[in-house]
């Protein structure tokens, strides 16, 4: 039985050898059955390994910068990360606008988001080509940067707005220094505070940033948005968990400004004035799956957790 030409893009981590080894054996694998390959890298940067072409060079991490969705040249049936949760996340950036499906190899440390191990990544995309696999969606967060200099009544204030599988983190650029954050709930004024920072995620989200400032742990099967400050100076510390529905403004006050990170890369210095909305995003991204995942015991092996004891 034959399976018909798919075109497959790989996600590469360019500083870990065995992605880089792994992409060259799936691009071989793939091109000896009549499929189409493309690869990108996620530095900006890379020396290719002869044979794969299509090359990206990565987003710039210091201003605000969107994806461009369209880098594979036209719409691949399936992208394939090779790295850790940040190439994955990487590839859902690119693939999700798209409604493409992501295939993850873990070759990271944690790899809560990676379906396979390299060994088995042939046989992964074997069982993707016939059909045998399924697709776990996962809400994904937009995030906006209007700025403060052309925010009066005009859309040249707003920034293109950005995809976030995890988390967006506004955060202090000075040490010693807090920021003053006024935060509006679906438009309605809530509470104005001070931190060093605070974070927005997604249900995905909760177990990267926000677990290590004690937010709480959101099943991924869940939609809702995780609002959870970083150190905050005031008597309220508690994290929210909103509703998919909810969106969140966060307004910077007098004082200094604050740096935006979005899923980790650095995007913007936010001066007074300035606001960052996060709702949640017009995709969902889509995960490929070859077996029901039991995101409790993906929990419990990551943190070596042990069973109850029996009485």
């Amino acid at each position: 039985m034959t399976t018909k030409e798919r075109t497959v893009a790989l996600v590469v981590h360019p500083d870990r050898a065995l992605a880089v080894s792994a992409a060259e054996r799936a691009r071989i694998w793939l091109e000896g059955r009549g499929h189409v390959v493309l690869s990108c890298f996620t530095a900006k940067t890379v020396d290719a390994p002869q044979g794969l072409r299509g090359d990206l060079a990565g987003q710039a991490e210091s201003s605000w910068q969107a994806p461009e969705w369209d880098c594979f040249g036209h719409r691949p049936d399936l992208v394939v990360s090779l790295g850790g949760d940040g190439t994955m996340i990487r590839a859902v950036e690119l693939a999700t606008p798209l409604g493409v499906p992501v295939l993850g190899v873990n070759l990271g440390v944690l790899g809560y988001l990676t379906e396979v191990e390299p060994g088995e990544l042939e046989h992964a995309l074997e069982r993707f080509m016939a059909g045998d696999h399924g697709i776990e969606e996962r809400m994904t967060l937009e995030v906006e940067l209007l700025r403060a200099d052309r925010a009066a009544g005009s859309e040249a204030g707003s920034c293109q707005p950005v995809l976030a599988l995890n988390e967006a983190v506004l955060e202090k650029t000075a040490p010693g220094h807090t920021i003053r954050l006024a935060v509006s709930i679906s438009g309605r004024p809530f509470l104005t505070y001070v931190a060093d920072g605070m974070l927005v995620a997604t249900p995905t989200g909760s177990t990267a940033y926000n677990l290590s400032v004690r937010g709480p742990i959101v099943s991924p099967s869940h939609r809702a948005l995780v609002l959870t400050p970083v150190a905050p100076h005031m008597l309220f510390d508690r994290p929210l968990v909103l509703g998919p529905s909810e969106w969140l403004e966060l307004e910077v006050l007098e004082g200094p400004p604050a740096a935006l990170a979005v899923d980790g890369q650095q995007k913007a210095v936010v001066m007074p004035g300035s606001k960052v909305t996060c709702r949640a995003g017009p995709h969902p991204a889509r995960f490929v799956t070859f077996a029901p995942r039991d995101f409790h015991s993906i929990l419990k092996a990551k943190f070596n957790l042990a069973d109850r004891l029996e009485r």
